[in-house]
């Protein structure tokens, strides 16, 4: 009878319990059912992708950079700091133990007034253990696992941006590197045709104004030079830190036009919720977070607890020791907590729509970089197809004004404006054809990069 009393008993009290609250609909996303830039992708991603440029200086960058950035570092230890407080969480699974030992030395009077001195040593094992009865324990269990997978994929993620980012600085110095070789070239080219305009002003063949307007073009691609240096400089800079080493000269390979454009990787919308590192820490951060939900949920309901000890008394007083036991079990139901757990409940609610509303943001974010890549790639391809036909036609045109300036048809003015133009476009070229290797590595790291893939 006692036993159904205190059965009906933690029935109602279970009864006390908020209901469950679902995930927001607001947060729902749905992945579109083709990308808005329709690329020829038949490649899948691997997980060395950046071996495919073709440059073995360019992978030994990366695969430093992966070995000894202070980030990826940093997640590591965020990954052992997870399962560390998953062992926590699952050491509640197991009753504790407790050793102690209790020393008294005393003098007191006794009932005849005689004063007596006494020592008595008191060994005890204490233990303890709580019943999961509505699942709390295990569900704060499941909390911090999920956590502990947020924050691998969070590692593995700053591993694919490391990687990512080691190789388009890879690719943007080597882009300065061919814009700096066209710029001393350039350089080369103009101070002959300044010794040339000089030679001739000396002997009246020209006029000073032609003799100055080709001094002024010399200074203005010399001066143009130091520029492209020192972005060169603080990229090698940048790409050291990368690799966790100081300040230092980067180590080059192939040129800007020797390397190997990766082919774009095969992959649909549905696909990226799978090969996103980031998006699987969205995904592990809101199940953890419904489980601390549930976890506050079961707050409400009583818990079972048993307890137990063992010792002996050991007393100057007593001939011989004398052994003592405990056992006992309590239950314990919140009745008046002043809103504290209904507070700690809606906190619990709130964080997990954050959850879900950042899952939401992550996919959303996913699918803007893809396409955001896909029409970098498409339209660079365009852009560089029309410059390459502008540097074809402006040097076309660069020597037609040379000729006619050195025959006496055309003023000087016609040939600084061809060459203006032709070196303009020489640049923009070098521009457009390291963007599109970095759109390339974009591309790559916005579709995972081959994670999941055998990373």
């Amino acid at each position: 009878m006692r036993g159904a009393i205190a059965l009906g008993a933690l029935v109602m009290l279970a009864g006390c319990a908020p209901a469950e609250r679902p995930r927001p609909q607001a947060a729902a996303v749905a992945p579109p059912p083709a990308w808005r830039t329709s690329l020829p992708g038949s490649v899948p991603i691997t997980a060395n992708w950046w071996q495919t440029f073709g440059d073995p200086e360019l992978t030994r960058l990366v695969e430093a950079a992966l070995a000894n950035n202070p980030d990826i570092a940093i997640a590591a230890a965020r990954v052992a700091e997870a399962r560390g407080q998953e062992r926590v969480a699952r050491a509640a699974r197991f009753p504790s133990l407790d050793a102690g030992v209790g020393l008294i030395e005393q003098r007191a009077l006794n009932a005849f007034g005689s004063a007596t001195t006494g020592t008595s040593l008191q060994p005890v094992f204490q233990s303890a253990y709580e019943i999961d009865l509505f699942g709390r324990v295990g569900q704060t269990i499941e909390a911090a696992r999920l956590n502990g997978d947020a924050a691998a994929a969070a590692a593995d993620s700053a591993r694919l941006a490391v990687a990512a980012a080691t190789a388009s600085g890879y690719v943007t110095l080597r882009g300065l590197d061919a814009r700096i070789d066209t710029v001393r070239a350039t350089i080369a080219s103009r101070g002959e045709a300044l010794r040339i305009a000089r030679s001739r002003a000396e002997v009246g063949y020209t006029s000073q104004l032609e003799l100055r307007q080709a001094e002024a073009e010399y200074a203005g691609v010399t001066q143009t030079l130091p520029q492209l240096e020192l972005l060169a400089r603080r990229q090698e800079n940048a790409l050291a830190l990368m690799t966790g080493t100081p300040p230092r000269a980067i180590d080059r390979g192939r040129a800007l036009d020797a390397l190997v454009p990766p082919p774009v990787p095969a992959g649909l919308p549905s696909d990226l919720l799978r090969r996103r590192p980031d998006i699987a820490q969205a995904e592990a951060t809101l199940a953890a977070s419904d489980a601390s939900l549930a976890g506050a949920r079961a707050q409400f309901l009583p818990s079972l607890r048993l307890t137990g000890s063992t010792g002996e008394v050991l007393s100057s007083a007593l001939p011989s020791p004398v052994g003592i036991w405990s056992v006992g079990a309590s239950v314990l139901a919140p009745l008046f907590r002043g809103g504290q757990l209904r507070g700690n409940y809606d906190a619990a609610t709130a964080r997990r729509d954050q959850a879900a509303f950042a899952y939401q943001r992550s996919v959303l974010t996913a699918f803007r970089e893809v396409e955001d890549a896909l029409a970098a790639v498409d339209r660079l391809a365009v852009q560089r197809r029309a410059l390459e036909t502008q540097r074809t036609a402006t040097a076309e045109a660069l020597r037609h004004a040379t000729n006619r300036y050195r025959a006496g048809y055309s003023p000087y003015l016609e040939q600084l404006d061809a060459q203006r133009a032709l070196f303009s476009a020489e640049l923009s070229l070098e521009q457009v054809r390291a963007d599109q290797l970095t759109a390339l590595v974009a591309l790559y790291q916005a579709m995972g990069g081959g994670w999941g893939a055998g990373t």
